[in-house]
């Protein structure tokens, strides 16, 4: 399989100079929504035990919910967001890809073409949410960067590469 960080010439590139590589935006956003659904799941397996907390506090009442903006509340997003970043660096660490990036051949790698650091991916997941959490803008600076990286490509020091069918 071949690398295509450098495709073949565009419209926007002049005659002699280096090809610009894709931004990929809409592969990466057709991954998130593949990953969506392995997130929901470990989402509903993290909430389990602070259901049953819930219920065992408030003596066994199956249709009290835990408040929106209560400390537990808050402990199972926080709980959520660390499920989600663990299920998404492990799967960068070892094989480069999640589930959702799979089917679009889309690999992550750190810029020198090797694999990145925990680190590194790590800061690549904050920054990334960060980028959610702001309608996805650092997804679509992809659009106007002239590496056509993503706000976290570049403060994590990653990128992601499509690769050729074989």
């Amino acid at each position: 399989m071949e690398d295509t960080a450098k495709p073949a010439p565009t419209a926007d590139t002049a005659p002699g100079a280096s090809p610009r590589p894709r931004a990929l935006v809409l592969w990466r956003l057709l991954a998130l929504f593949y990953d969506l659904w392995p997130a929901l799941a470990l989402w509903m397996l993290t909430a389990l035990p602070f259901v049953l907390l819930d219920v065992a506090t408030h003596g066994g009442d199956t249709r009290h919910n835990i408040a929106p903006y209560s400390p537990m509340g808050w402990l199972l997003w926080l709980a959520c967001w660390i499920v989600t970043g663990l299920y998404a660096t492990v799967s960068w660490h070892r094989g480069g890809q999640t589930l959702g990036m799979r089917p679009w051949r889309l690999r992550l790698q750190a810029d020198d073409g090797g694999l990145p650091t925990m680190r590194q991916l790590w800061l690549r997941y904050a920054v990334g949410t960060l980028s959610l959490l702001a309608g996805g803008l650092g997804f679509w600076w992809a659009w106007f960067d002239r590496d056509r990286l993503a706000w976290h490509d570049r403060a994590s020091g990653t990128r992601l590469v499509r690769r050729d069918k074989h």
